[in-house]
């Protein structure tokens, strides 16, 4: 019995100092992590940043994939040129048809006469890091015949907002031209696709899209303007659940947690927030083909620099114009891999692309367009952060055109593994631009890349001058540049980012005081 005692005292201060040593060892392995996540700029993003379940383990294969699909369409294109030069018979070749652009994704779908029948084809026509969503692709057609939206928590059938709360995938279309002027935010299903092409669908209000961990949903040819802030209230997420919502930011395409998320041919401005905002993990997102104009905060990607989930955010913008009266966030980055290809950026009165917290950026073949102010023509800027950090970060630029004095400011380590296979293909040049984004925006609309921003028929509100917006903090507070709204609108309050996500040495610490409080209240005899 004495023996048996003997060897419990000892075999308690031994336990004690095992379970500390596991501590200190599992927190020392943590730092040295995170040490080399933020130091280590040489290695190929995904090697290190594999952090979300749909990121692509080889970034640098998409960039190579947008580019063997944007040389593919061109080479038809000027196949029917050639072909329609060499042309000396009596029988002339008919024209180029106009839907041939070169741009991959309208080639996809826009040649075939009956694409009105065949609207699901459009599933099939996505590129870059949001290739392969489906959005309500193989699901029934939903038509939208009623323009209103009274009640955000029971919706009545036939409205966009009961079309886009139901469980099923859902290929949603409009019966005529329409203005929706929302109450509340637009919670957005899984498996939803929005395609507004053949009528002129005007969505405005309060709130606007949310697109909240979801997946696979596609907004086309819509357009989307005039969002302000709203909540505090209840709004419906499916047909069987409605929940309080707190106050949403005013974003025009609020995307939080989400994957498989495309946005094309939207023409967007004059929200009170981001025109689009991409947040808190969500990944595998193309934006392309769209319009943006008369706004100051464009686009962010990234919600906050601690929030290192969103190290696995890859995003594609592609052909898409940035036109009149925007000021800066063409995007804003944090963390992630951007793939940044083949747009118009006419003007900015800040910066165009903006990031920090080691963003990799990759820009090719885009077309930069300095404003008049001569304190104004950098196209890059590194927010808040000074060289000795942001020198180490993968910025490139490749087959860009500079216009009017604009010059952007590489860093990293040149052609790093992050850029050696995606740039095995040369971008294609600037020259293409206007053949490339000639269609941006909504199509058939008279202003387009050709001068968008007037009024808007139906739309109370129309015109404007541009939104500027303010820190988290509200007008005129200090504050910070992060995005912990988001928290406000999830839970009500205003919860830090932050504060709600725990890093994984705070997690092991507080799973080894929860063994070592255990450990003590069984052996205080």
């Amino acid at each position: 019995m004495v023996a048996h005692k003997r060897v419990h005292v000892l075999q308690k201060p031994t336990c004690i100092w095992i379970i500390w040593f596991c501590l200190l060892v599992s927190l020392s392995h943590h730092g040295r992590a995170s040490n080399s996540l933020s130091s280590s700029t040489s290695t190929s993003t995904s090697s290190f940043n594999h952090s979300l379940p749909h990121q692509h383990p080889f970034p640098e294969d998409v960039v190579l994939n947008v580019q063997r699909k944007l040389n593919d369409s061109l080479y038809r294109r000027n196949l029917l040129t050639y072909q329609q030069e060499d042309d000396t018979t009596a029988t002339a070749t008919a024209p180029i048809p106009s839907c041939i652009t070169g741009n991959p994704i309208d080639d996809c779908w826009r040649c075939d006469p009956n694409w009105s029948q065949n609207r699901q084809r459009l599933a099939d026509c996505s590129i870059g890091f949001g290739q392969g969503t489906l959005g309500g692709k193989g699901g029934r057609f939903y038509l939208v015949t009623d323009s209103s939206d009274n009640d955000a928590a029971n919706p009545i059938p036939g409205t966009l907002r009961h079309a886009v709360i139901q469980t099923e995938p859902l290929w949603i279309i409009f019966s005529g031209d329409m203005g929706i002027k929302l109450r509340h935010e637009l919670i957005v299903g899984s498996y939803k696709t929005i395609d507004g092409r053949g009528m002129n669908v005007q969505i405005t209000g309060h709130g606007c899209l949310t697109i909240q961990q979801v997946s696979h949903v596609i907004i086309h040819n819509v357009h989307i303007h005039h969002c302000k802030p709203s909540g505090n209230t209840l709004v419906a997420s499916s047909p069987t659940h409605v929940g309080f919502r707190g106050v949403s930011d005013g974003d025009g395409i609020s995307v939080s947690a989400s994957h498989h998320i495309w946005v094309d041919h939207c023409s967007l401005g004059y929200c009170s927030d981001g025109l689009i905002d991409v947040i808190l993990a969500s990944t595998a997102v193309t934006i392309s083909n769209n319009y943006f104009h008369h706004h100051d905060e464009v686009m962010l990607l990234g919600h906050d620099d601690r929030y290192t989930a969103d190290s696995g955010m890859q995003v594609t913008i592609a052909f898409n114009h940035f036109g009149k009266g925007l000021v800066q966030r063409m995007p804003r980055c944090r963390h992630g891999y951007i793939h940044v290809v083949n747009n118009d950026f006419t003007a900015w009165e800040m910066y165009a692309i903006g990031g920090s917290a080691n963003p990799t950026i990759n820009s090719q073949g885009n077309r930069y367009t300095a404003p008049i102010n001569p304190n104004a023509k950098q196209v890059t800027k590194r927010v808040d952060t000074n060289e000795k950090h942001w020198g180490k970060w993968n910025w490139r630029t490749d087959g860009d055109v500079m216009v009017n004095g604009a010059f952007f400011v590489p860093s990293g380590d040149g052609v790093s593994p992050a850029y050696a296979r995606a740039t095995s293909l040369q971008a294609k040049a600037a020259g293409f631009i206007d053949q490339l984004t000639v269609n941006a925006g909504v199509f058939g609309d008279p202003s387009g890349r050709n001068g968008q921003g007037g009024g808007f028929p139906g739309i109370t509100d129309g015109g404007g001058t541009i939104t500027r917006g303010y820190s988290k903090g509200g007008p005129g507070g200090g504050g910070s540049d992060s995005d912990g709204g988001l928290f406000s609108m999830i839970f009500g309050s205003n919860t830090n980012a932050a504060a709600a996500a725990l890093r994984p040495g705070q997690v092991w610490s507080i799973l080894f005081t929860i063994i070592l409080i255990w450990y003590f209240s069984q052996h205080r005899r």
